[in-house]
C-alpha cells in the first residue's frame, strides 16, 4: 500500500491478514477438525495487530531466524529494524503433536474460534537470554520478564489469518485501524502527524509536550494502549473518559484524533520505544513523541534511555521522526509548564508528579493539584478510583 500522507508502512506495504469471505467459510468448515491452541490476552492482541497491519511487515508470529535477529540486534532477518519479539509459545507436548505445514485453530480466552495459523516452524528458545537482551534484566519482579518466564518452552511460527475483524466491545467509535487512520489523515489534509503513546491518563506534563509537538506538525494522533497492562495500571475505560474530557476542553478538536491501540504493554523501556514508533509509522504517523522513561517500569531503565536508543538506527532505517522531550514540570517561578530547557527554576520551584504518585494520592482520597492534572480529569479519576475501591 502506498501511503496517503508521505510515509510508507514499515517494510513498504501495509499487511492485511484478515480472512476474505471465502477463506472465512473455508476455515469455518475445517474448524472442528483442526488442532486448537488457546491464546492468552497478549497473544490475542498480537494476532489482531498482525492482521490489521499494526505490526507490518509481520505476517505471522516470528520464525527462529527472525526471532534471533530481533533478540540479538533488533533487526529482522531481512535487515528491517524490529525491537520486540512477537511470538506464540506452547508446551513441548503440544508442539510435538503438531505437524509442520498444518493449519492450527486459534481460540480466544473464552474458547471462541478467532484465527488460523499455518505452522511453518517450531523451535526452542532461551528465556533468560531474551529477558536480558530485551528487558535488560532477568528480575522476575519486572512485569515483562514475569510474562516471558511464564510462557511455554516452544515457539510456533507461521502466517496467520484473523477470522474476522470484530468491533471493539468497549470503544467501537475509537477503533481506527491503520488503513482507516491513513484515510483520516488524508481527509484532514494532514501531511505531518505526531503519534503519542500512553497507558496512563494524560497529566499536564503530557499535555505540554503534545502541544509543543503540535506547534510544528499538522495533527496529533492520540493513541492510548488498551491491551493487556499491569494490574495496578488505571483501567482503559477510565483512561478513555479522561482523554475525552481533555480533548473536549483543552485541545483544538480539528487537530487531534483519538484512537485505540489494541496491543499489549511489554514494559520493555528503550526497546519498546522503538516498537511503539514503528507501530505508529504503520498507522501513518510521520513523527513520534518520546518523553521521560518511555514504556519504563520501576527503576529498570535510565530516565532518557528510551531516547538514546534511537541513535542506534539511522533515520532512513526507522522512517519516522522521534520528537524528544525532557522531563516536564510545573514551574512555580514562571507559573506554567516547562522543562530545564525553558525554565530557570531551582529544584524546589518545580512540581514533579508521576502517574504512580497520582494513583497513591487518589487512593488516599486526595485530588492531584491543578498544576499537575486538569481539574475535570482529576475529578473523573477520583470518582473512578472511589468506585473501584
Amino acid at each position: 500500500m502506498t501511503d496517503t500522507n508521505g510515509i510508507s508502512p514499515h517494510g513498504g506495504s501495509l499487511i492485511n491478514r484478515i480472512a476474505t469471505e471465502q477463506e472465512h467459510q473455508e476455515f469455518l468448515g475445517l474448524s472442528d477438525s483442526l488442532p486448537r491452541i488457546q491464546l492468552n490476552e497478549r497473544a490475542l492482541s498480537d494476532l489482531v495487530m498482525i492482521a490489521i497491519g499494526g505490526f507490518s511487515p509481520l505476517t505471522g508470529f516470528l520464525g527462529e531466524k527472525d526471532y534471533i535477529g530481533v533478540v540479538n540486534d533488533m533487526h529482522l532477518s531481512n535487515g528491517l529494524p524490529w525491537s520486540i519479539p512477537v511470538t506464540l509459545s506452547v508446551s513441548s507436548e503440544i508442539a510435538n503433536s503438531l505437524a509442520l505445514g498444518s493449519y492450527i485453530r486459534l481460540d480466544d480466552v473464552a474458547g471462541e474460534f478467532v484465527g488460523v495459523m499455518q505452522l511453518n516452524e517450531k523451535y526452542s528458545y532461551d528465556k533468560e537470554h531474551e529477558a536480558r537482551k530485551v528487558y535488560l534484566t532477568d528480575d522476575l519482579n519486572h512485569p515483562g520478564v514475569k510474562v516471558l518466564y511464564d510462557q511455554d518452552e516452544i515457539n510456533l511460527a507461521g502466517p496467520i489469518w484473523l477470522l474476522e475483524r470484530q468491533e471493539h466491545p468497549f470503544f467501537p467509535k475509537y477503533q481506527i485501524d491503520p488503513s482507516a487512520s491513513r484515510v483520516l489523515f488524508k481527509e484532514r489534509g494532514w501531511k505531518t502527524i505526531v503519534g503519542f503513546q500512553t497507558r496512563n491518563p494524560i497529566h499536564r506534563a503530557h499535555e505540554y509536550i503534545q502541544k509543543c509537538a503540535l506547534e510544528v506538525v499538522d495533527g496529533l494522533f492520540l493513541h492510548p494502549l488498551v491491551g493487556a497492562t499491569k494490574s495496578d495500571d488505571i483501567p482503559a475505560d477510565i483512561r478513555m473518559r479522561c482523554y475525552e474530557i481533555l480533548i473536549d476542553n483543552y485541545f483544538p478538536k480539528d487537530r487531534v484524533i483519538l484512537a485505540i491501540n489494541p496491543s499489549a504493554m511489554r514494559y520493555a523501556g528503550p526497546r519498546e520505544a522503538i516498537f511503539h514508533a514503528l507501530i505508529r509509522k504503520n498507522y501513518g504517523c510521520t513523527h513520534f513523541i518520546v518523553g521521560r522513561d518511555h514504556a519504563g517500569v520501576g527503576d529498570y531503565y535510565g530516565t532518557y534511555d528510551a531516547q538514546y536508543i534511537f541513535k542506534e538506527f539511522t533515520p532512513e532505517e526507522l522512517g519516522i521522526v522521534p520528537m524528544m522531550f525532557e522531563h516536564a514540570f510545573f514551574c512555580k517561578r514562571t507559573e506554567q509548564m516547562a522543562t530545564t530547557k525553558t525554565s530557570p527554576a531551582l529544584a524546589e520551584e518545580r512540581i514533579h508528579l508521576s502517574g504512580t504518585k497520582v494513583r497513591e494520592m487518589l487512593r488516599r482520597g486526595e485530588l492531584p493539584p491543578p498544576q499537575f492534572s486538569r481539574p475535570e480529569v482529576a475529578a473523573e479519576l477520583a470518582k473512578a478510583m472511589h468506585t473501584v475501591d
